[in-house]
């Protein structure tokens, strides 16, 4: 068993991520957003086989048991809520391939896997489980404190697989050295869920809007003639909307090398545009996830700009509302620019300390890279898969009854081959509370978003040792 050393300072840093990702993509209990991600659509999704070269994992081109006799032993996964629903309705398919496996699920809550995971880390691996979930936004924090608790993926073939998942999604997955510590799971890519009625009561037609001054102007139309804002943003506590418009510029809270990028041209754009919202009473400043539901469901907001899984919050806490809501991208920063950005997602790692790393890899590739579990984790739970030839199923050509009988899960596939990627690095709890503060700054105290962003930049830089562009 290997030992991790565990300083004040990265208990420190651990906890803050966890306290942050209370407020982060709204607290949704599932794949950073599957906690109510219950699409209630049905559909068959056929089983194809695996590809090959992943002999290491027991599995032969197809799908056969190949070498999966010598693969044995009782494997514990960590999970919550429909996402540990998802992996435990995939335990029977995976054992006609390793009949020898014994797979346990644990669904233990969220924030009780973080600080569990945390704490076993810091105690050498003592309690932690084969294999985990980890949202995505999360993984460089524990690739960082914790580099030798994780299994490299690489050294059993998952390679192999990279070209199957969006570049950033796969890039994301990834030590500094490029090898693969997570295997992608579900993805948020993002877009603006939209109140069909209040759009129709005032006149505005969702495909006529293309840029982000085409949603201001459509938002001051909409909120003139039906009462409704446009935006729900809980100011003081979470930038969701600043970071998919951040990603939507091909920048992030920090640039590819590490270097610190939230003052950038890019991201003062797109706090202004927030400005913008802000400045012409559109934005409704609601308190945490239940505020966001709320403002949703009561119609004190037209749309609501979020990932893929909020599908599954409105379909779950507005079943009244059916046929009412619909989506369209994200609008553009110019016209005939990127629509394309991601909110969300989590991932599987098998750790260290496993007595049957064969085995834990085995289902980790196996629920990852096959198209069966997969699927049944998106038209059961509502988790959208990063397995990009998922996307040529039937069912995301489907019309969604809910949705005004629209494909909207084609339209979320489409943006997420479109994302660009985004370093999240192992400071990202940091940036997020000072992006916060900058947010509430510019749209509370009137501060120019240039100066706030710089504010927020040199706050990073002081706490933790990066360099500025």
């Amino acid at each position: 068993m290997k030992i991790w050393k565990l300083t004040l300072a990265s208990v420190a840093s651990i906890g803050l991520l966890a306290a942050c990702g209370g407020n982060d993509e709204g607290n949704n209990g599932g794949n950073n957003a599957g906690a109510d991600a219950n699409a209630n659509a049905n559909a068959n999704a056929e089983t194809e086989a695996n590809d090959e070269g992943n002999n290491e994992a027991g599995n032969d081109s197809e799908g056969n048991n190949g070498e999966a006799a010598d693969v044995s032993g009782e494997i514990t996964v960590w999970g919550w809520n429909v996402a540990a629903a998802s992996m435990e309705e995939a335990v029977e398919g995976f054992q006609e391939q390793y009949p020898d496996v014994d797979i346990v699920v644990e669904d233990i809550g969220r924030e009780d896997l973080y600080d569990r995971l945390t704490v076993g880390f810091a105690a050498g691996g003592s309690g932690l489980p084969d294999i985990t979930m980890i949202e995505t936004d999360r993984l460089d924090n524990y690739f960082g404190e914790f580099p030798d608790g994780f299994v490299n993926l690489s050294e059993h073939g998952y390679d192999d697989h990279e070209s199957k998942f969006p570049e950033a999604k796969a890039a994301a997955m990834k030590n500094a050295d490029g090898d693969f510590l997570a295997a992608p799971w579900d993805i948020g890519p993002a877009g603006v869920f939209y109140n069909v009625p209040l759009f129709e009561e005032a006149g505005v037609n969702a495909d006529d809007i293309e840029t982000w001054d085409d949603f201001v102007e459509a938002g001051t139309t909409i909120l003139d003639e039906t009462g409704s804002q446009m935006v729900p943003i809980d100011i003081s506590n979470d930038d969701a909307l600043f970071r998919m418009m951040m990603n939507q510029l091909g920048t992030y809270y920090f640039d590819e090398d590490g270097n610190i990028d939230i003052h950038s041209d890019e991201a003062v754009q797109a706090m202004s545009v927030i400005q913008d919202l802000h400045a012409a009473g559109l934005v409704a400043n609601t308190d945490g996830w239940d505020g966001t539901v709320t403002a949703t469901v009561n119609n004190t907001v037209a749309t609501v700009p979020f990932g893929v899984w909020y599908a599954g919050t409105i379909t779950d806490q507005a079943p009244e509302q059916e046929g009412e809501w619909d989506v369209f991208k994200l609008p553009a920063f110019e016209e005939g620019g990127n629509r394309d950005a991601n909110l969300g997602g989590s991932d599987l790692s098998v750790l260290s300390h496993t007595e049957h790393p064969e085995a834990a890899y085995a289902f980790v590739e196996y629920f990852t890279t096959e198209t069966e579990p997969q699927m049944n984790a998106l038209s059961e739970y509502g988790l959208f898969p990063s397995l990009v030839e998922t996307y040529d199923d039937p069912y995301f050509e489907e019309e969604q009854e809910f949705f005004n009988n629209s494909p909207i899960w084609s339209l979320f596939a489409d943006v997420a081959e479109g994302t660009l990627p985004a370093n999240y690095t192992s400071d990202y709890a940091r940036a997020f509370r000072y992006a916060s503060d900058a947010q509430a700054n510019v749209l509370l105290s009137e501060t120019p978003p240039a100066e706030a962003l710089e504010e927020a930049a040199g706050r990073i830089a002081n706490e933790t040792g990066r360099d500025q562009n």
